[in-house]
């Protein structure tokens, strides 16, 4: 199974756009898609793929109640379709995870009991079997590193990175030596960049620079997405993808837009391939 988080520690770089993307672009080939949205952010992946509308409805099962062990409900019944991508959304609960999980810590240990606040995530999962029901598994967490990302990370162990070409965006692909290194030190396990990605890029001298220094570090980069202001900023207001947008919401196709769309997939099938290559 491919398994990924997307992370920017540097906001409005395309983050949930990417990841809805590449969610969408893996099921249009033939594979089971959960894309897990841990983001309490409204402008979240959940509202991008339209599954939100249980978000503030404190009488609903939720995602975090199961990584207290406080369900309501079985775990599939988070799961909501979406263009042949199965998501389980956000809620607003989700804004005060670490608190509720540092207190289900506190319990166990005044037990004697051995629970860890960052791995309950990957313990659902397990509990559920989705290593074996799924061939995909992308979480979207916010771009802060607390409880959310480090659970996150627990249950994938890898990072695909969207990168703004501007100083701030740099910065925050540079801040990465320290970022994983400081991640597996904590979390206690290997964390891989699976690929830097590029997004709304124009191909200036400073942008190629960036991009060159990226590669001279070691991160793969396997597809540039250049500007398409107009397309991304269409799918939040239609509240779907680029791929259902282009389809339905266009009245003409555009070539440069369809090869966005070529672009997606590649990178989709090129993760895949790799994860594939070393099973």
């Amino acid at each position: 199974m491919l398994a990924f988080t997307t992370y920017s520690e540097a906001g409005g770089v395309g983050k949930s756009t990417l990841a809805a993307s590449l969610a969408v672009a893996a099921a249009r080939d033939g594979r089971d898609v959960l894309v897990i949205d841990l983001d309490p952010q409204e402008a979240s992946i959940s509202y991008l793929l339209d599954v939100d509308d249980e978000r503030d409805d404190s009488s609903a099962d939720s995602l975090v109640r199961h990584l207290v062990e406080r369900p309501r409900g079985e775990f599939d019944d988070l799961i909501r379709p979406s263009e042949g991508v199965d998501v389980i959304p956000a809620h607003n609960s989700l804004s005060m995870l670490g608190k509720h999980l540092q207190r289900r810590e506190e319990e166990a240990n005044d037990f004697g009991e051995n629970w860890n606040r960052n791995v309950q995530l990957l313990r659902v999962l397990r509990e559920n079997d989705v290593q074996d029901r799924y061939d995909t598994l992308i979480i979207d967490p916010p771009a802060t590193a607390d409880v959310k990302l480090y659970n996150a990370i627990h249950a994938t162990r890898s990072l695909v990175v969207p990168f703004e070409p501007s100083g701030k965006g740099f910065k925050s692909v540079d801040g990465l030596e320290d970022l994983v290194p400081g991640l597996e030190e904590n979390l206690g396990i290997n964390v891989g960049v699976l690929a830097i990605v590029p997004n709304n890029f124009s191909g200036t001298n400073d942008q190629q620079d960036m991009l060159e220094e990226i590669q001279n570090k070691g991160y793969d980069v396997p597809v540039v997405l250049n500007e398409r202001g107009s397309l991304f900023e269409g799918c939040w207001r239609q509240q779907c993808s680029a791929f259902k947008y282009i389809e339905e919401h266009r009245d003409r196709e555009r070539d440069y837009e369809l090869e966005t769309l070529e672009r997606l997939r590649s990178l989709s099938r090129q993760l895949h391939g790799t994860v594939e290559a070393t099973a």
